[in-house]
């Protein structure tokens, strides 16, 4: 399956709407939170896409009396896509062809320079700066090491915004997430549950702070 390395989020929203059956369907932050993780974990969008297929496929062929609520979160297809990502891994290597990018130069600058300026407005001048100085023209050709930089910068940030937090805040983040989470904690382990822990954590502190992603999968 040719993948668009940058389309991750999309396909996945996209895919799972439509294997839900309901038409249009807002994802939750634990959903987002989800994504990111698998993202981060090196989960490949394919095994995503075929574990939601095979999650509905089992939900289905389940008795009538045993869907009497639908499947509302992808977390009901976490273990499904745990199957298919191991199953992937074991196989041989897939070669990929090289995709062209994703978006203009021009989108990633205006991108770039909103988040410098959201940065600065936020009290975070020497972030501003850090990621004003990316040198675009030369990593536009390169568009994984740009996101690695950028997510080094957001990894700083997310650190200081950890670090100012209030225990209060911390502690109402984690017991959202326990809430949203608690149907599905049998769904995965505990390495899934951890890393689903600090994206929800990092996700709530961004918007509390009122700042957005800095990754190009947000552009």
């Amino acid at each position: 399956m040719a993948e668009n390395y940058f389309n991750y989020f999309t396909e996945i929203e996209e895919h799972f709407q439509k294997a839900r059956g309901t038409g249009f369907f807002l994802l939750s932050p634990l959903d987002w939170a989800l994504i990111e993780a698998w993202k981060n974990g090196g989960i490949p969008l394919e095994a995503v896409l075929r574990g939601i297929d095979a999650a509905f496929e089992n939900w289905r062929a389940k008795p009538a009396r045993a869907r009497t609520q639908k499947v509302n979160s992808l977390a009901y297809c976490a273990q499904a896509i745990s199957v298919e990502a191991q199953a992937m891994a074991n196989a041989a290597p897939v070669s990929r062809r090289e995709a062209k990018p994703p978006f203009a130069i021009d989108d990633v600058r205006s991108f770039i320079a909103r988040n410098a300026d959201m940065l600065r407005k936020c009290g975070q001048a020497d972030l501003s700066v850090s990621l004003a100085a990316l040198d675009l023209d030369t990593l536009y050709s390169d568009l994984e090491q740009l996101e690695q930089r950028l997510t080094a910068i957001e990894e700083k940030l997310i650190a200081r915004l950890r670090a100012s937090a209030s225990e209060d805040a911390l502690f109402e983040a984690r017991r959202a997430l326990d809430r949203e989470l608690k149907p599905y904690r049998g769904k995965m382990t505990a390495e899934q549950l951890a890393m689903l822990e600090k994206q929800f954590l990092d996700r709530r502190l961004l918007e509390s702070a009122g700042l957005g992603r800095l990754s190009l999968f947000y552009l």
